[in-house]
């Protein structure tokens, strides 16, 4: 199996934050692997990398399989500045042939509850945006069902960062209303960081909470690595009928 790193923003002539970040970053990179021999290409993020793996899958042809850790279910407005410089208005995390992808916004009366100077927990800031602009939600939705990939969706539901159980759970259902082969992979202890085998733990963050714990997010990752691996090498593929839910 040939692998590649790519980054995506903060380098030298991409945007310095997730803002209006180009699907066709990775688009050079895919074809690189085909052009080396790759009988099978798959694609694997984590959260908003999760997100960029799912859009590619539907935007771009040749696309084996994706493995989306901690997903996100729609586009969402940017995170950081754009190539101007600046944070808001708020504008969409990605695009596609040069045009905006619709995207949800951040609702700016979300308080968080901690105590100032601790670290905060943003899973309400995520629920509050996604109800403050329920009519931006249908359009910003990823469209799963018209990805010809194999889809396996890993999420912990002790998940402090934002709601990945429900974010992976309705593209879930979507694929299989569709006929099309998901597997999801949860555990109720797991927070927004699993960490697959041969990873150590998350480091500690000082500002976000991302709930969990290492040895459960460890385990969740303990759990999803068979079949991440089964639909990155193509040896096994989860199907409608076999794709449910692996769960603790």
């Amino acid at each position: 199996m040939t692998a590649l790193s790519i980054r995506w923003f903060g380098a030298p002539e991409q945007p310095p934050g997730i803002c209006e970040v180009p699907l066709e970053t990775f688009v050079s990179a895919l074809d690189r692997l085909r052009a080396e021999g790759a009988r099978r290409i798959g694609v694997l993020g984590v959260s908003r990398g999760a997100e960029e793996a799912l859009h590619l899958s539907v935007r771009h042809p040749g696309i084996d399989a994706v493995v989306a850790l901690s997903p996100t279910s729609v586009t969402w407005a940017n995170v950081g500045p754009g190539r101007d410089g600046l944070t808001v208005p708020h504008r969409s995390s990605r695009t596609w042939q040069g045009q905006p992808l619709p995207f949800v916004p951040y609702d700016s009366a979300w308080t968080a509850s901690e105590p100032e100077g601790t670290p905060v927990s943003i899973l309400g800031w995520y629920e509050q945006s996604l109800r403050a602009f329920a009519d931006r939600v249908p359009a910003a939705a990823i469209a799963v069902e018209r990805s010809a990939a194999e889809l396996v969706l890993v999420a912990g539901r002790d998940d402090l960062m934002w709601p990945s159980p429900r974010y992976a759970e309705e593209p879930a259902a979507r694929r299989r209303a569709a006929g099309l082969p998901v597997r999801l992979v949860t555990r109720a202890d797991t927070g927004h960081r699993p960490r697959l085998p041969g990873e150590g733990p998350a480091p500690v963050s000082g500002a976000i909470r991302h709930g969990g714990s290492p040895g459960a997010d460890a385990a969740l990752g303990a759990a999803a690595r068979p079949h991440a691996l089964n639909a990155l090498l193509g040896a096994g593929a989860a199907t409608p009928a076999a794709g449910q839910d692996s769960s603790k």
